[in-house]
Protein backbone atom coordinates (compact mmCIF):
# COMPACT_ATOMS: atom_id res chain seq x y z
CA UNK A 1 0.00 0.00 0.00
CA UNK A 2 1.35 3.37 -1.09
CA UNK A 3 2.56 5.02 2.47
CA UNK A 4 0.57 8.48 1.83
CA UNK A 5 -2.89 5.85 1.40
CA UNK A 6 -2.18 4.21 4.66
CA UNK A 7 -1.51 7.95 5.89
CA UNK A 8 -5.25 8.87 4.48
CA UNK A 9 -6.97 6.25 5.82
CA UNK A 10 -5.82 6.95 9.32
CA UNK A 11 -6.15 10.32 9.41
CA UNK A 12 -9.92 9.78 8.22
CA UNK A 13 -9.97 7.01 10.70
CA UNK A 14 -9.20 9.30 13.32
CA UNK A 15 -11.95 12.53 12.14
CA UNK A 16 -14.24 9.69 12.31
CA UNK A 17 -13.72 8.22 15.40
CA UNK A 18 -13.67 11.74 16.92
CA UNK A 19 -17.27 12.86 14.85
CA UNK A 20 -18.67 9.32 16.44
CA UNK A 21 -17.84 9.87 19.84
CA UNK A 22 -18.38 13.55 20.23
CA UNK A 23 -21.63 13.78 17.99
CA UNK A 24 -22.95 10.91 16.21
CA UNK A 25 -23.19 8.34 19.07
CA UNK A 26 -24.78 10.35 21.72
CA UNK A 27 -27.01 12.19 19.17
CA UNK A 28 -28.34 8.78 17.85
CA UNK A 29 -28.28 7.18 21.76
CA UNK A 30 -30.55 10.34 23.25
CA UNK A 31 -32.73 10.96 19.84
CA UNK A 32 -36.30 11.94 20.32
CA UNK A 33 -35.81 11.79 24.31
CA UNK A 34 -36.62 14.76 25.19
CA UNK A 35 -39.69 14.53 23.49
CA UNK A 36 -41.03 11.39 25.19
CA UNK A 37 -39.92 13.22 28.70
CA UNK A 38 -42.34 15.92 27.49
CA UNK A 39 -44.97 13.93 26.56
CA UNK A 40 -45.02 12.07 29.71
CA UNK A 41 -43.35 9.16 27.93
CA UNK A 42 -40.97 7.96 31.00
CA UNK A 43 -41.31 4.36 30.45
CA UNK A 44 -40.15 4.49 26.67
CA UNK A 45 -36.80 6.07 27.57
CA UNK A 46 -34.22 3.65 27.05
CA UNK A 47 -31.75 2.12 29.41
CA UNK A 48 -28.71 3.09 26.65
CA UNK A 49 -30.48 6.89 26.83
CA UNK A 50 -30.04 6.99 30.13
CA UNK A 51 -26.57 5.72 30.76
CA UNK A 52 -25.39 7.78 27.54
CA UNK A 53 -26.82 10.84 28.87
CA UNK A 54 -25.05 10.49 32.31
CA UNK A 55 -21.62 9.96 31.23
CA UNK A 56 -21.51 12.45 28.82
CA UNK A 57 -23.03 14.91 31.57
CA UNK A 58 -20.19 14.76 33.71
CA UNK A 59 -18.70 17.63 34.33
CA UNK A 60 -21.20 19.36 32.37
CA UNK A 61 -23.26 23.13 33.15
CA UNK A 62 -26.83 22.27 34.98
CA UNK A 63 -29.33 24.94 35.92
CA UNK A 64 -28.62 26.25 39.99
CA UNK A 65 -32.15 25.19 40.21
CA UNK A 66 -30.91 21.17 39.58
CA UNK A 67 -30.92 19.43 42.97
CA UNK A 68 -27.34 17.94 43.74
CA UNK A 69 -28.43 14.51 43.90
CA UNK A 70 -29.80 14.54 40.19
CA UNK A 71 -26.63 16.21 39.05
CA UNK A 72 -25.48 13.77 35.98
CA UNK A 73 -28.14 11.37 36.78
CA UNK A 74 -31.13 11.12 34.53
CA UNK A 75 -33.84 9.31 36.27
CA UNK A 76 -33.02 12.05 39.06
CA UNK A 77 -33.29 14.98 36.83
CA UNK A 78 -36.42 13.76 35.27
CA UNK A 79 -38.05 12.95 38.70
CA UNK A 80 -37.25 16.92 40.29
CA UNK A 81 -38.43 18.13 36.96
CA UNK A 82 -35.16 19.54 36.44
CA UNK A 83 -33.68 21.48 32.78
CA UNK A 84 -32.45 18.66 30.49
CA UNK A 85 -30.23 19.39 27.83
CA UNK A 86 -29.47 17.10 24.94
CA UNK A 87 -26.19 14.27 25.23
CA UNK A 88 -23.92 15.76 22.28
CA UNK A 89 -20.62 17.67 23.10
CA UNK A 90 -21.81 21.66 22.92
CA UNK A 91 -20.43 23.65 20.46
CA UNK A 92 -20.90 26.86 21.58
CA UNK A 93 -21.37 29.32 24.72
CA UNK A 94 -23.19 31.95 25.37
CA UNK A 95 -23.95 33.86 28.60
CA UNK A 96 -25.95 37.13 29.43
CA UNK A 97 -24.86 38.82 32.94
CA UNK A 98 -27.22 41.40 34.05
CA UNK A 99 -27.50 43.29 37.54
CA UNK A 100 -30.41 41.66 38.56
CA UNK A 101 -28.63 38.10 37.98
CA UNK A 102 -25.98 38.78 40.94
CA UNK A 103 -22.80 36.85 40.87
CA UNK A 104 -22.94 34.90 43.66
CA UNK A 105 -26.15 33.37 42.33
CA UNK A 106 -24.94 33.15 38.63
CA UNK A 107 -21.27 33.22 38.80
CA UNK A 108 -21.56 32.25 34.92
CA UNK A 109 -24.52 34.25 34.21
CA UNK A 110 -26.99 32.58 32.22
CA UNK A 111 -25.54 30.42 29.82
CA UNK A 112 -26.74 28.21 27.53
CA UNK A 113 -24.96 25.95 25.30
CA UNK A 114 -25.38 24.93 21.60
CA UNK A 115 -25.22 21.58 20.20
CA UNK A 116 -25.75 19.98 16.93
CA UNK A 117 -28.90 18.41 18.02
CA UNK A 118 -30.49 21.13 20.55
CA UNK A 119 -29.39 23.21 24.00
CA UNK A 120 -28.23 23.00 27.27
CA UNK A 121 -28.23 25.31 30.58
CA UNK A 122 -30.39 27.71 31.51
CA UNK A 123 -32.85 27.51 28.85
CA UNK A 124 -35.94 28.80 29.81
CA UNK A 125 -34.27 31.18 31.67
CA UNK A 126 -32.71 32.58 28.14
CA UNK A 127 -36.16 32.17 26.39
CA UNK A 128 -37.62 34.44 29.73
CA UNK A 129 -34.94 37.10 29.04
CA UNK A 130 -34.85 36.84 24.99
CA UNK A 131 -38.93 37.39 25.61
CA UNK A 132 -38.32 40.46 27.87
CA UNK A 133 -36.81 42.14 24.59
CA UNK A 134 -38.83 40.56 22.19
CA UNK A 135 -37.33 37.81 20.45
CA UNK A 136 -38.48 34.26 19.63
CA UNK A 137 -37.61 31.41 21.72
CA UNK A 138 -34.67 29.36 20.77
CA UNK A 139 -36.07 26.64 19.60
CA UNK A 140 -37.97 28.69 17.18
CA UNK A 141 -34.51 28.65 15.54
CA UNK A 142 -32.73 25.94 13.63
CA UNK A 143 -35.36 23.61 13.50
CA UNK A 144 -34.38 21.72 10.19
CA UNK A 145 -30.88 21.42 11.14
CA UNK A 146 -31.80 19.73 14.69
CA UNK A 147 -34.65 17.47 12.12
CA UNK A 148 -31.79 16.40 10.19
CA UNK A 149 -28.20 16.98 11.84
CA UNK A 150 -27.81 13.08 13.07
CA UNK A 151 -29.14 11.77 9.52
CA UNK A 152 -26.25 13.94 7.84
CA UNK A 153 -23.93 13.03 10.62
CA UNK A 154 -24.65 9.68 9.37
CA UNK A 155 -24.35 10.01 5.62
CA UNK A 156 -21.03 11.64 6.23
CA UNK A 157 -19.41 8.85 8.21
CA UNK A 158 -20.63 6.86 5.64
CA UNK A 159 -18.89 8.98 3.07
CA UNK A 160 -15.70 8.93 5.30
CA UNK A 161 -15.59 4.84 5.81
CA UNK A 162 -15.63 4.93 2.05
CA UNK A 163 -12.56 6.90 2.13
CA UNK A 164 -10.93 4.74 3.97
CA UNK A 165 -12.06 1.68 2.67
CA UNK A 166 -11.52 2.47 -1.21
CA UNK A 167 -9.53 4.71 -3.15
CA UNK A 168 -11.69 6.82 -5.34
CA UNK A 169 -10.84 10.19 -7.39
CA UNK A 170 -14.04 11.73 -7.29
CA UNK A 171 -15.10 10.42 -4.55
CA UNK A 172 -11.63 11.31 -2.55
CA UNK A 173 -13.78 14.92 -2.66
CA UNK A 174 -16.28 13.85 0.38
CA UNK A 175 -13.44 14.81 2.67
CA UNK A 176 -14.14 18.26 2.07
CA UNK A 177 -17.22 18.35 3.83
CA UNK A 178 -16.78 17.33 7.09
CA UNK A 179 -13.17 19.83 6.24
CA UNK A 180 -15.91 22.81 6.42
CA UNK A 181 -18.17 21.28 9.57
CA UNK A 182 -16.30 24.58 11.55
CA UNK A 183 -17.29 27.19 9.02
CA UNK A 184 -21.27 25.68 8.35
CA UNK A 185 -21.49 26.21 11.65
CA UNK A 186 -20.53 29.48 12.15
CA UNK A 187 -22.66 30.65 9.15
CA UNK A 188 -25.84 28.86 10.07
CA UNK A 189 -24.99 30.39 14.18
CA UNK A 190 -24.72 33.56 12.22
CA UNK A 191 -27.49 33.55 10.25
CA UNK A 192 -29.63 32.21 13.36
CA UNK A 193 -28.44 34.94 15.26
CA UNK A 194 -28.84 37.50 12.79
CA UNK A 195 -32.42 36.11 11.74
CA UNK A 196 -33.88 36.68 15.56
CA UNK A 197 -32.22 40.12 15.84
CA UNK A 198 -33.58 41.42 13.54
CA UNK A 199 -37.31 39.50 14.17
CA UNK A 200 -38.12 40.99 17.25
CA UNK A 201 -41.97 40.79 18.42
CA UNK A 202 -43.71 43.76 19.99
CA UNK A 203 -44.50 41.68 23.22
CA UNK A 204 -41.11 42.45 24.41
CA UNK A 205 -41.83 44.61 27.65
CA UNK A 206 -38.50 46.32 26.97
CA UNK A 207 -37.99 47.99 23.33
CA UNK A 208 -34.75 47.72 21.12
CA UNK A 209 -34.15 48.48 17.82
CA UNK A 210 -33.27 45.40 15.41
CA UNK A 211 -29.51 44.56 15.88
CA UNK A 212 -27.39 41.84 14.92
CA UNK A 213 -26.16 39.50 18.29
CA UNK A 214 -22.33 39.00 19.23
CA UNK A 215 -21.25 36.47 17.68
CA UNK A 216 -17.48 35.60 18.81
CA UNK A 217 -16.47 37.81 21.93
CA UNK A 218 -17.91 40.06 24.22
CA UNK A 219 -20.86 42.46 23.44
CA UNK A 220 -24.10 44.71 25.15
CA UNK A 221 -28.07 44.18 24.63
CA UNK A 222 -29.93 46.68 26.69
CA UNK A 223 -29.10 46.06 29.74
CA UNK A 224 -27.33 42.70 29.55
CA UNK A 225 -23.58 41.87 28.98
CA UNK A 226 -22.95 39.10 26.49
CA UNK A 227 -19.94 36.97 25.79
CA UNK A 228 -20.00 34.05 22.96
CA UNK A 229 -17.20 31.61 23.09
CA UNK A 230 -16.72 28.27 21.06
CA UNK A 231 -16.42 25.17 23.88
CA UNK A 232 -15.35 21.64 23.79
CA UNK A 233 -17.52 20.36 20.48
CA UNK A 234 -16.08 23.47 18.58
CA UNK A 235 -12.40 22.23 18.88
CA UNK A 236 -14.01 18.52 18.37
CA UNK A 237 -14.88 19.83 14.80
CA UNK A 238 -11.71 21.70 14.25
CA UNK A 239 -9.84 18.64 15.01
CA UNK A 240 -11.99 16.87 12.88
CA UNK A 241 -11.75 19.42 10.13
CA UNK A 242 -7.89 19.25 10.26
CA UNK A 243 -7.45 16.00 10.12
CA UNK A 244 -9.83 15.64 7.24
CA UNK A 245 -7.52 17.91 4.99
CA UNK A 246 -4.75 16.18 5.71
CA UNK A 247 -6.66 13.03 4.73
CA UNK A 248 -7.86 14.76 1.32
CA UNK A 249 -4.68 15.69 0.52
CA UNK A 250 -2.53 12.64 1.49
CA UNK A 251 -4.52 10.43 -0.81
CA UNK A 252 -4.79 13.46 -3.43
CA UNK A 253 -0.97 13.12 -3.46
CA UNK A 254 -0.63 9.10 -3.83
CA UNK A 255 -2.87 9.44 -6.50
CA UNK A 256 -0.79 11.74 -8.50
CA UNK A 257 2.58 9.60 -7.59
CA UNK A 258 1.10 6.89 -8.76
CA UNK A 259 -0.17 8.08 -11.98
CA UNK A 260 3.74 9.09 -13.01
Amino acid sequence: MHTSILKARIFALLALIILTFAFTFPMISFHSTLNKIDEGKIDEVSLLSKKVWNIYNIGRYKSISTPKEALNNLDEMIRSASEIGVASLPIWAVSLEAPNYPKDAFPEGIPVYFHFDGFSGEIHEMNTINHYVGMDPMWVGGTLEREIGIYALLALSLGMIYFIAYNNKIFNYVMLVPASLPLLFIADYSYWLYWFGHNLHDWGAFKIKPFMPTVFGDGKIAQFTTHSYPTIGFYMIVAISLLSLLAFFAKQKAFKEIEK
